[in-house]
């Protein structure tokens, strides 16, 4: 049952247009990219795993190709063509897709569900809901499964924007929008204490930060925490400390500026530190102060942003939070509370990283799902 007048709305908007379906490698590294419910995915992963999916496609002529890092797309790169696979499938099982007839409401009954549509009503023994989150609602998602759940008992967790950019408080890197840096390092901080930590290519907007490595940790973020980017990868405040002041005291006659030279950063990023820093372009490494020194080796390791807000619904890719999935049993999809009802997908209190690694736990929680209803199925 499909609310739209056409299915497959958001699967169509992934990665770019050309639905990055998976990630490459050992399906057992995959749980540590869910964050901290990643384990709740284990048998789904394992039961329908990455190679069975490129399986999948390439024996219904739609290979793939991997990209350096380990992205998996389809070879034509078009979202397109693997959605229309997914429909000839369907349609070669006798299938029916029901669209634009939103459904308004689930019931339990004795011996299965009532379910109420705006065109009518309908029974059936089994119900998987495979709504999606509350992001990119112009796709559908407008956080209906939550609403479902909910009616018939279960928990929802809260529910927040995931996979979405940063805007940041009184951004001072603004006017360094589009500079971006491969494998930065960002830590997460909320207080004094140090949440998360991610690395990947990060890129300054006008609004705050954006990029795989902002996106992949967004899943923690809150309103007022403190991330800290460093631009010099696998440096310390005390290993950067201790090389700068070799390299004043080497050459204390030369400028900062181009003592800094040597870690290859771009020259605008280099000035603003100096601007934020308050340490003059022409002002020499022997000039410096100590309080200087130990600002500028802060900015460059660990350089920090207070975060206003996460980017939006219409922003982010996914939703954080879902249906509670102690309430739901990882071997099947099946709700604990309400036997042949079960959450696939984005509905569920779990997200993962960037990378195709959501659409493998939608396929693969949907395979287990369909599993679990086809053997409890009479006959």
């Amino acid at each position: 049952m499909e609310k739209n007048d056409s299915p497959g709305r958001k699967l169509l908007m992934t990665g770019a247009g050309q639905c990055n379906i998976t990630h490459e490698g050992d399906v057992a590294d995959f749980i540590s990219h869910y964050g901290d419910n990643g384990k709740f995915l284990k048998p789904a992963l394992m039961n329908f795993q990455n190679r069975d999916l490129v399986k999948f496609f390439d024996e219904r002529e739609l290979p793939v190709t991997s990209e350096p890092g380990g992205r998996v797309f389809p070879a034509v790169r078009n979202a397109v063509k693997v959605l229309e696979v997914l429909q000839k499938a369907c349609a070669s099982s006798k299938v029916e897709i029901k669209l634009g007839d939103p459904l308004l409401q689930i019931s339990r009954k004795e011996n299965g569900f009532h379910l109420l549509t705006k065109s009518g009503e309908l029974f059936s023994e089994n119900v998987v809901v495979a709504t999606g989150g509350m992001t990119y609602p112009q796709t559908g998602s407008t956080g209906d499964g939550y609403a479902f759940a909910r009616s018939l008992g279960h928990k929802v967790t809260e529910t927040g924007t995931a996979l979405a950019p940063v805007i940041v408080k009184d951004h001072k890197m603004a006017s360094l929008s589009g500079i971006s840096f491969a494998e930065a390092v960002v830590s997460l901080h909320r207080g004094m204490k140090k949440l998360a930590e991610k690395s990947g290519d990060l890129l300054i907007t006008h609004t705050g930060l954006s990029g795989p490595v902002i996106l992949d940790i967004s899943r923690f973020i809150r309103k007022g925490d403190t991330m800290r980017a460093s631009f010099v990868k696998g440096m310390s405040e005390a290993e950067m400390d201790a090389l700068l002041l070799s390299r004043f005291r080497e050459s204390g006659t030369r400028q900062v500026r181009k003592v800094l030279s040597v870690f290859g950063l771009p020259e605008r990023l280099v000035d603003k530190i100096l601007e934020l820093a308050k340490i003059a372009h022409d002002q020499t490494g022997a000039q410096l102060s100590k309080e200087s020194r130990l600002l500028l080796v802060e900015y460059l390791t660990g350089f920090p942003f207070v975060v206003s807000r996460l980017g939006g619904v219409e922003e982010a890719m996914v939703t954080r939070g879902g249906v509670a999935l102690e309430e739901v049993s990882s071997r099947t999809m099946e709700s604990r509370l309400v036997p042949g009802l079960y959450f696939i997908g984005e509905v569920l209190d779990m997200d993962g990283d960037t990378g195709g690694y959501n659409l493998q736990a939608a396929f693969s929680t949907a395979a287990l799902a369909a599993r679990a209803v086809h053997y409890s199925s009479p006959g």
